[in-house]
């Protein structure tokens, strides 16, 4: 029995799709620290620089101060570090931003993938229309089967 569902569970784990889907989640998490490091390191700073200078992953409301100190709280690793309750809607910040650059990348990606495919699957032309009956008659054919016009 334990045989039997080895072998299942190995021709299940050996399918292009599974397999294919592992590595795109790989990818897709090596492609998310890329990306969160883009968000972090590259655009939010000059953002920040234009809006004064803001920190947007140091952006958050004090809720409840924290029981070791009292607020206003520096950056929220301080806040945290105190105990304090805090709504972080910087760090919302920088992972939509993230979820828009990301979605943004996948975008491009299927729509470049989906062209290579469209010119692919572009098929020879084999028929045509008898320009009388309209039937789709071969491409080679001289004569219309159904109405027996002469075709150029």
């Amino acid at each position: 029995m334990f045989k039997k569902m080895f072998t299942e569970f190995k021709t299940f784990a050996m399918r292009g799709n599974v397999i294919d889907m592992a590595v795109g989640i790989i990818i897709g998490a090596a492609f998310g620290k890329i990306v969160d490091s883009l968000v972090k390191d590259i655009i939010m700073p000059p953002i920040g620089f234009v809006l004064g200078r803001v920190d947007f992953s140091n952006l958050f409301v004090t809720i409840k101060d924290g029981a070791a100190a009292a607020g206003p709280y520096p950056s929220t690793a301080a806040a945290q570090a105190a105990g304090a309750v805090t709504i972080n809607y910087g760090n919302f910040i920088n992972v939509t931003i993230s979820f828009i650059i990301v979605a943004f990348a996948i975008f491009i990606l299927i729509k470049g993938i989906n062209q290579l495919k469209a010119k692919e699957e572009a098929a020879p032309v084999t028929t045509k229309d008898c320009p009388f009956c309209f039937t789709k008659v071969n491409i080679k054919a001289t004569k219309c089967p159904a109405c027996t016009a002469e075709l150029k």
